[in-house]
């Protein structure tokens, strides 16, 4: 059994606390990308969302970046709870993630020490 991939969602990537405004003036004002504000939900652990093209970058503070960094890529999958069990079966640590109301979702890392994480969207 394989994993179900459709397509990437997001990537996330970190800038040191307190630069918000930094982070948006580069990539909303430099870069001109649309900032997501209006989803119907709160997007969560006060991150900053973009839309580019069909996928979506996704900024937040981190202190430290490390092992457990926040850094990772995500994609849509077509049965997020196979993936899981394929996942489990190959003793691979999953970590649930915070709730989205348009999502399922959970994340693990690789043998490198890369998050990835796995969407399906409901």
């Amino acid at each position: 059994m394989n994993i179900n991939f459709e397509r990437i969602d997001h990537v996330m990537i970190c800038f040191p606390p307190g630069k918000e405004d930094e982070a948006r003036a580069f990539y909303g004002g430099t870069l001109g990308l649309k900032e997501l504000t209006d989803l119907g939900y709160p997007i969560p652990n006060g991150a900053i969302w973009y839309q580019i093209g069909n996928i979506q970058l996704h900024i937040r503070a981190e202190d430290q970046p490390g092992p457990l960094s926040q850094r990772h890529s995500a994609f849509v999958v077509t049965d997020l709870e196979a993936a899981r069990l394929k996942l489990l079966e190959a003793q691979v640590k999953i970590r649930p993630d915070s709730q989205i109301p348009d999502r399922k979702r959970f994340s693990f890392w690789d043998p490198f020490g890369n998050r990835i994480e796995l969407i399906e969207m409901i």
